[in-house]
């Protein structure tokens, strides 16, 4: 069961692609768009992505951030960014902490499930049920 739209998102410290540490309260006063996902360069992950990629002006129109999070390391979300020319942020979510703080933790995996968090840090919309080759146009088309 994911969080619920009003809730406060979950602040978080963990590594991007480059070792940088981010958090959540770095984006304070913009729409996170904050992706959760299985595991990198697999099809459905790489089609979602794709997506978010391929239409990331459109997002940076809309003044959002993208964000992707699996339990895959520094390394792996590195080789996936390059191979696919990703613009945005992956997060490192190796021990599982940040998929337990968001309630989309698998016996493996990060479940498929994307929160758009609004500028004042609350949930405001979850897709649980994520369809990976029209999910970006899904997710810009409620950003409005």
């Amino acid at each position: 069961m994911s969080l619920s739209v009003g809730t406060v998102a979950p602040d978080f410290n963990v590594k991007d692609t480059n070792g940088n540490t981010v958090s959540l309260s770095d984006y304070s006063g913009k729409t996170v768009v904050l992706y959760f996902y299985p595991k990198d360069d697999t099809p459905g992950c790489t089609k979602e992505a794709h997506g978010f990629r391929d239409n990331y002006a459109d997002f940076q129109n809309k003044d959002a951030v993208i964000l992707g999070v699996s339990m895959d390391d520094e390394a792996s979300h590195k080789q996936f960014t390059e191979k696919y020319n990703l613009p945005f942020n992956l997060l490192a979510d190796v021990d599982g902490t940040l998929a337990k703080a968001y309630d989309v933790q698998g016996d493996k995996y990060a479940k498929r499930v994307t929160y758009i968090i609004d500028p004042t840090g609350k949930i405001a919309q979850v897709y649980s049920e994520v369809k990976t080759d029209t999910h970006a146009q899904d997710v810009l088309a409620a950003l409005g």
